[in-house]
């Protein structure tokens, strides 16, 4: 596989969504680049959005297993990573998977449940595997996680684990629609009809295109920017929770599919800058002063991308 075809396949997945989704064109290649990095994704936005459809869509395109998790209150863990079940016939406990054993899992509003219930997807977000009542069992190949949550609902609402938080390769908040993109829906929604997606990858050339990826180069001085970027988190007064290592893997690795979808096989400051936004968003805590002085998350990020230069 050639990475001019990564980029054309690229292309072809994104024209796939807009049969359904209009205005989605950044959003999914962000989701994209994800997949490519072999990571995970939050969309986050207010409710009536589409995130829910992005990812339905997506996941009949690609061709994989399938499945949501309806995150609510009285969510159990084993509710997600199945249960030991005792079979009269044969005497005997016997596993049943939970829907986390799958290639593509949505869990829909994720920040309903307690931290409890949210950290039984900590083992299998990292180790790719879920580990019940002492026996370790390895989840399919390929792997995505996308979970959607909406901000402006704050009732019944637990706040994600930072731990949780940090296993998430970015976070992409999705802006309400302009009005030429929402009158754009009306006329998708007047027909009455939902389009149909054709299924262009599978399972097995999505994970060819993942070790394709680390065919990517980044040369010392990426690096070397990659670094710079993280390690001013660490030293601006407006931060009280830096960014941690993950997150340079993180904006190495979402480089190289950023570039890998540009049909290039190295990696330029350009791909990091792309990226950084969405890989830090979620993992920079403001400090009280900086709330106080309304300085946002933005504007923190900016400032890095501004203060951090590369030489090639």
């Amino acid at each position: 596989m050639e990475f001019t075809e990564i980029k054309d396949i690229t292309d072809r997945l994104i024209k796939e969504t807009g049969k359904r989704l209009v205005g989605y064109e950044d959003y999914m290649r962000s989701i994209i680049r994800v997949l490519y990095a072999d990571g995970h994704v939050i969309l986050e936005g207010n409710p009536g959005i589409a995130k829910t459809l992005a990812a339905n869509t997506l996941a009949e395109i690609l061709g994989v297993g399938f499945g949501r998790i309806q995150f609510t209150p009285d969510l159990m863990p084993s509710d997600i990573t199945g249960v030991n079940v005792f079979n009269q016939k044969t005497l005997e406990f016997e596993y049943l998977e939970g829907p986390v054993f799958t290639n593509f899992l949505l869990t829909d509003e994720i920040n309903r449940s307690p931290p409890k219930t949210q950290a039984a997807l900590l083992e299998a977000m990292q180790e790719r595997q879920v580990t019940v009542e002492g026996v370790a069992r390895s989840l399919p190949n390929p792997f995505l996680v996308i979970a959607t949550q909406n901000p402006l609902e704050q009732a019944g609402t637990y706040n994600l684990p930072e731990a949780q938080i940090d296993r998430f390769l970015i976070r992409i908040l999705i802006d309400l629609p302009s009005k030429e993109v929402e009158k754009a829906m009306l006329r998708l929604k007047d027909t009455g009809e939902t389009m149909s997606v054709d299924e262009l990858l599978d399972a097995e050339t999505i994970i060819a295109i993942q070790k394709k990826i680390h065919e990517v180069k980044a040369t010392e001085e990426v690096l070397n920017y990659i670094v710079d970027i993280v390690h001013k988190t660490r030293d601006n007064p407006n931060v009280e929770i830096p960014a941690s290592p993950r997150a340079s893997i993180a904006l190495m690795s979402l480089g190289k599919a950023n570039a890998a979808i540009n049909g290039r096989d190295y990696v330029q400051p350009d791909d990091v800058k792309t990226v950084a936004f969405e890989v830090l968003n979620h993992r920079i805590g403001l400090s009280h002063e900086a709330e106080l002085d309304r300085i946002n998350i933005s504007d923190i990020i900016n400032t890095l991308l501004s203060e951090s230069t590369v030489s090639i």
